[in-house]
């Protein structure tokens, strides 16, 4: 039996990954809500933003927690197609399930829907991305813990949409993306506990690249992509302020002026 780690670099994995899901979660949640108040174009915009957002969030998360991931006796590689196909489903379950909660008529529905998508959207991308893992051995899981991983999932993706379509306001913008950062979270941890890893003893060569040579440049790109979006969606105006501003600017005496 090989001993798994999950932290051999110590808080700052898990930690760090914890931050890229808050940050992706944040960033979806906002677009998922700019679009709310949209129309046409820039509505399916603001809702691809998202599930960009939070499908990179995810997969980011994921594979920043990977870097931490040992198995003694083993080195660990990564199947670059699947890897990347599992960050294509991400993004893909995701937007599936947040363009049901945008064009959804009922509110109910569209947060059940989408909540349902992203929590799915979530666990494939971690089951695609543990199938990306090539090691001298064998993986097997733990259906349950499995299904309790999903279960997680689309429990909290489910409350982050509700908490950010149905209240307003930035600290409950803030706590729905540190739940839905939290959701990716210990979905993914669960989703480890089920792991357990047997040992080949052998030294063949494994196929697939190193986490340093081929993870960590892809997450530090998608990392900043999502800060970057991040900073922009936050200081681009709203409909309502664009319009306050426009009133604001309208020539003097279109006002009454009081009589001095």
């Amino acid at each position: 039996m090989g001993h798994m780690h999950h932290m051999s670099g110590g808080w700052i994995t898990p930690v760090l990954s914890y931050a890229m899901a808050v940050v992706g979660a944040a960033l979806g949640l906002r677009c998922t809500v700019r679009a709310l108040g949209a129309e046409g174009r820039s509505k399916r915009n603001w809702l691809i933003t998202a599930s960009v957002a939070i499908g990179a969030g995810i997969w980011t998360m994921h594979f920043i927690a990977m870097l931490g991931y040992t198995v003694d006796g083993t080195a660990i590689r990564y199947d670059i197609p699947l890897t990347l196909l599992s960050l294509l489903v991400a993004v893909t379950v995701v937007g599936a399930g947040v363009f049901l909660a945008g064009y959804g008529s009922s509110r109910v529905r569209a947060v059940l829907l989408g909540g349902l998508g992203t929590g799915l959207g979530v666990a494939a991308m971690h089951y695609i991305g543990m199938a990306a893992v090539r090691l001298n051995g064998s993986i097997s899981y733990d259906p349950v813990v499995v299904a309790v991983s999903v279960l997680i999932a689309v429990g909290a993706a489910t409350a982050a949409l509700w908490a950010a379509l149905a209240v307003s306001g930035p600290v409950v913008a803030a706590g729905a993306a540190l739940v839905m950062g939290l959701a990716v979270s210990s979905m993914h941890y669960t989703g480890m506990a089920a792991v357990s890893v047997t040992v080949r003893q052998g030294t063949e060569a494994l196929s697939g690249a190193g986490a340093t040579a081929f993870i960590l440049p892809l997450t530090v790109v998608l990392g900043s992509f999502l800060f970057l979006t991040c900073a922009f969606v936050a200081l681009s105006p709203t409909a309502r302020e664009r319009a306050e501003d426009r009133a604001a600017a309208a020539p003097l005496h279109e006002v009454d002026l009081p009589a001095s």
